[in-house]
């Protein structure tokens, strides 16, 4: 999901530099927005034009075999353009925020090591924010007697308890996923509140301004999100049972993933029915990409685009995206 938080930080802490800070790093693009807003197809086509390689910055899509339900990019779509991190954890255990900076700029040094552009694209605000070097996330250690009077209470109470003590966080958290619930306020126990985009360490400067930001706005989003669904569902359906009679994801696990594969769950096991499943679906990823722009839209560095037609960019509309790129990368 967008905003997940861990106990772990491989950022640099105290003194000293970045593995990605220097004069040998050159900038790196970054394009964000909300679900559904067209963002891997325009990376694809900035790739091809600006010879880049992508990096996928999105906490789901980095599972094998969580394709259809996360909207992976497939092999046609990427037209042989390299993509990085889909498809590296398994989707029975969690991959945190540490696990992807780490893969992530191990990435970034490879990319440029043979001259092409990197360009990071997704929706999950913390991955981005922390790779970039806009926040670091501190080591909070598991506090498990906290933990087990926690995981009594339903995600409701949760939600409303964190609301509380932290509102910041609990305007961008997924409410539904409780597993991100319980670890926000061990965070929150521990420090006071859930770090954000505007904690931003000293030694963090450097690598912040070596990433260059493109988001995307579309006009039509909710018309965009209710057609990308209704195409997926049934693919979502059978990818969802395939995933269950593999045994590579349980029920339990699908609710803590939260979203598409939280309400496939609930319709796998008869609790709703396919027309409660796309209507359910389609208010909570509105809500979702609502979320993620409140998110984003706390970066001024972001220069934001809008996409007029619910088919995609217009001509005139890409070439201002591109023009823009060439000028700052």
């Amino acid at each position: 999901m967008v905003d997940a938080h861990d106990s772990k930080s491989c950022l640099a802490r105290g003194g000293g530099s970045s593995p990605l800070s220097g004069t040998e790093m050159k900038r790196v693009l970054v394009i964000v927005g909300p679900t559904a807003s067209g963002k891997s197809e325009l990376a694809v086509r900035l790739a091809r034009k600006l010879g880049g390689e992508i990096i996928s910055a999105d906490s789901r899509q980095v599972y094998k075999g969580l394709n259809i339900g996360t909207g992976k990019v497939t092999k046609r779509e990427m037209h042989g353009i390299p993509h990085h991190l889909l498809d590296v954890a398994d989707p029975k255990k969690q991959f945190n925020v540490s696990d992807f900076v780490s893969q992530a700029r191990q990435t970034l040094k490879a990319i440029e090591a043979h001259k092409a552009l990197p360009i990071v694209v997704g929706g999950t605000g913390l991955y981005i924010d922390t790779l970039t070097g806009k926040i670091s996330i501190p080591e909070v250690p598991p506090n498990k007697l906290l933990r087990k009077k926690l995981e009594k209470l339903d995600k409701e109470k949760l939600f409303k308890l964190l609301k509380k003590k932290d509102p910041m966080r609990a305007k961008t958290i997924d409410k539904d996923n409780k597993v991100r619930l319980v670890r926000a306020l061990e965070i929150v126990e521990a420090l006071g509140h859930v770090p954000t985009p505007t904690t931003l360490s000293a030694n963090s400067r450097e690598l912040e301004n070596r990433f260059v930001y493109v988001g995307l706005k579309p006009k039509d989003l909710d018309k965009r999100i209710y057609k990308r669904l209704v195409k997926r569902i049934p693919g979502m359906i059978r990818e969802a049972k395939q995933l269950l009679k593999q045994k590579r994801l349980s029920y339990r696990r699908m609710q803590e993933l939260g979203l598409e594969y939280r309400y496939l769950a609930l319709y796998l096991q008869n609790r709703i029915n396919k027309n409660e499943l796309v209507e359910k679906l389609n208010v909570e990823i509105r809500q979702y990409a609502k979320r993620q722009m409140t998110w984003f839209k706390r970066n001024k560095k972001i220069k934001w685009f809008t996409m007029s037609s619910v088919e995609g960019f217009k001509s005139e509309e890409y070439k201002k995206v591109e023009k823009y790129v060439r000028s700052v990368v």
